[in-house]
């Protein structure tokens, strides 16, 4: 893929960090290239549907940042868009592509834990005030706080591995008092015999466990995060096509450890993440016509998750998956 032109309507970054891509100033001045097949909306929440809907009617595929949009209705507009128009559409799960899921989605292909009975993943943060100028910490920006944040990387990953629950049970709340918007969410997605317990939180000096999981065969444990987000907000952001030999790996100390009923613990090399495979997956749908891995439909479950989860936590409480949701 070739990044053909950049929509920044004020300032200078884009053509800083990028000097030989094309800065538009319009949406419409970038939609009048029509050379460009693919476009990606990376704006504020509030914003995705009416850019990406336009991006739509022009004829263009699309990738939307998650969460897919503020309320369901908007989202679903958008999928029965892009059928009539018969575009691509799809939501940026990258997170599907972390090493540590990667590894956890093997481990429960295999069935090496038997038949799962419990699922935790937390996002564990240490962040005592809140960041200057960033709208997702607002409460008048729809969309905002940490539930539409992390929950759809997290009820993504749950809903990849289990499938549709019954029903949820959530709690969204501020750990920090100066907090406009909820900070913090426990959600739990209730199977027949299963609970998979998401978690967030912003004030977590000493991280817990990532992921946890117990089956009738044993358990796995895993510490720590996908490394591959800090290097890309650190000074070594990867640039050009070479990333390095060993880019998404995980170092051994951060390996998961399998207890497995009758043996010894030993420890699981995690598998190697690189969010390029949601991009290479993207092209190859468009030049070969392959099934997409993060399909609109997908994308639908998600967003009626992460409502659902807000419904749960504002009525306080259980809400079915069937529940009604904006």
């Amino acid at each position: 893929m070739e990044l053909a032109c950049i929509l920044e309507r004020r300032g200078s970054k884009a053509r800083e960090r990028y000097p030989n891509v094309r800065v538009a100033r319009t949406l419409e001045e970038l939609l009048a290239d029509e050379t460009i097949r693919l476009c990606v909306v990376a704006t504020p929440n509030d914003s995705h549907f009416e850019l990406t809907r336009a991006c739509l009617l022009a004829g263009r595929d699309v990738v939307v940042d998650k969460p897919f949009t503020p309320t369901l209705a908007e989202a679903q507009e958008l999928v029965r868009l892009a059928a009539e128009r018969g575009r691509l559409l799809t939501v940026y799960q990258d997170r599907r592509w972390d090493g540590d899921f990667k590894t956890v989605r093997k481990i429960a292909d295999a069935e090496t834990l038997g038949t799962i009975v419990e699922y935790e993943a937390r996002f564990d943060r240490f962040r005592l005030d809140a960041k200057a100028g960033a709208w997702r910490e607002h409460a008048d920006h729809p969309g905002a706080g940490v539930l539409f944040d992390l929950g759809p990387h997290l009820i993504d990953q749950a809903l990849v591995l289990f499938g549709e629950p019954q029903s949820i049970w959530a709690s969204a709340f501020c750990q920090r008092e100066t907090s406009e918007v909820d900070d913090a969410f426990d959600v739990c997605m209730e199977y027949p015999r299963l609970r998979a317990m998401l978690r967030a939180r912003i004030i977590a000096f000493a991280p817990g466990a990532h992921l946890l999981i117990h089956g009738t065969k044993g358990s796995f444990i895993k510490y720590g995060m996908d490394p591959q987000e800090a290097r890309l907000r650190g000074d070594n952001f990867p640039d050009g096509t070479d990333w390095g030999a060993d880019w998404g790996e995980d170092p051994e100390g951060l390996w998961g450890t399998l207890s497995l009923v009758g043996e010894p613990n030993r420890k699981v090399k995690t598998e190697r993440g690189d969010y390029r495979g949601f991009y290479a997956n993207v092209r190859d749908a468009i030049e070969k016509g392959a099934q997409l891995e993060v399909t609109p439909e997908q994308a639908l479950r998600v967003m009626r998750g992460v409502l659902l989860a807000h419904k749960s936590s504002r009525e306080g409480r259980r809400v079915s998956w069937d529940d009604p949701v904006e």
